[in-house]
């Protein structure tokens, strides 16, 4: 039986199910919410007893197929959950007094919402009014009509609504981010499947197309805010489009120059040439190496680290020490002038 009350209440939201679910999702929903806020789990617990009533009657209108249809055309006729109330002095002209006018009891009188043939009073048989018919007394067709006048709270349906836009989180590994994925989350309940582009950086927020709420009466869903957290990896960084690295050499190989093999993230290597005298600190630029997206491709930025021996054999000791005699320039002979210029 249609009831005023169906305006006020979303029936979907208290069962934590879409307006699409189908029966065996709306009993799954059902069970698992009675069996939560039961009373025999919940002694004395106000809260819990509301909520366990609020259950069981959105379960009572939704399992009924006729009932979910009335429910639904009511709520949509209504945008969703405004009230019929027109706004003169006199008070206002409720959900049931509006169908009582047409000789039904209020909250009593069954509605059919449909195409019907002959009077609005005659509709679907048994002589229940057609809510479309009887709408349509009122300026419009099938549906699109509303009471008019200044103040008047009855407005025409908006028609289909687009869903609303969603959000949510999701960590990817650094490889992931940088080659880009495909991956399954879920949202409200619903397994969606979203692929994350190449690229993609630490704290971004990705649009998802059509990948949100579903919309009202076959309406587009809305979109998915995802935000993306990358990981850290022990061997890559990155800048912009670029991957950076650092690249050990030893002293000899900065020293005397040599070819070294540099690792790249797609698992193969490439070979560099170190010249001699290159110092600590100096950046070799692998080009189309790093991070390729739909608009560019970034390189991969190896950074020179000269690596001090901790220790040494006496061959070696011997060999530093004929280098350090025979060197007798000051690398910091023009420090202390500089600092203080």
């Amino acid at each position: 039986m249609a009831s005023q009350d169906w305006l006020d209440k979303d029936f979907y939201a208290v069962l934590g199910v879409s307006k699409d679910a189908d029966e065996g999702e709306i009993k799954k929903a059902y069970r698992k919410l009675a069996k939560q806020y039961h009373p025999d789990r919940n002694e004395g617990d106000a809260a819990a007893e509301r909520k366990f009533k609020d259950v069981g009657e959105a379960q009572a209108v939704l399992s009924d197929p006729e009932q979910r249809r009335e429910y639904d055309a009511i709520r949509s006729m209504a945008g969703g959950g405004a009230r019929f109330t027109a706004g003169g002095q006199g008070g206002g002209a409720g959900f049931e007094d509006i169908f009582s006018a047409f000789g039904g009891g209020g909250g009593g009188s069954r509605v059919r919402y449909g195409a019907g043939g002959g009077s609005p009073f005659a509709g679907g048989g048994g002589g229940e009014p057609d809510l479309e018919d009887i709408l349509s007394m009122f300026g419009g067709g099938g549906g699109a009509a509303g009471f008019g006048g200044q103040g008047a709270g009855f407005r025409a349906p908006r028609g289909p609504v687009k869903g609303q836009d969603l959000t949510a989180k999701t960590e990817l590994s650094f490889r992931d981010a940088v080659e880009g994925r495909t991956i399954s989350l879920s949202v409200n309940g619903e397994k969606v499947n979203a692929k994350v582009p190449a690229g993609v950086k630490d704290g971004q927020k990705i649009r998802l197309r059509g990948k949100g709420a579903h919309g009202d009466n076959g309406a587009d869903r809305g979109d998915l805010i995802l935000t993306v957290s990358v990981g850290k990896h022990s061997v890559y960084g990155r800048d912009g489009v670029n991957l950076t690295i650092d690249l050990p050499v030893t002293f000899a190989e900065a020293a005397l120059g040599a070819t070294v093999a540099v690792p790249t993230l797609d698992g193969s290597q490439v070979k560099v040439r170190i010249a001699p005298g290159t110092p600590s600190g100096r950046v070799l630029r692998l080009k189309g190496r790093g991070i390729a997206t739909k608009s560019a491709t970034g390189d991969l930025l190896a950074k020179v680290q000269i690596v001090v021996p901790t220790e040494l054999s006496d061959a070696e000791r011997e060999a530093v020490e004929v280098l350090r005699d025979a060197r007798t320039d000051d690398p910091r002979a023009t420090l202390t002038s500089d600092a203080t210029a």
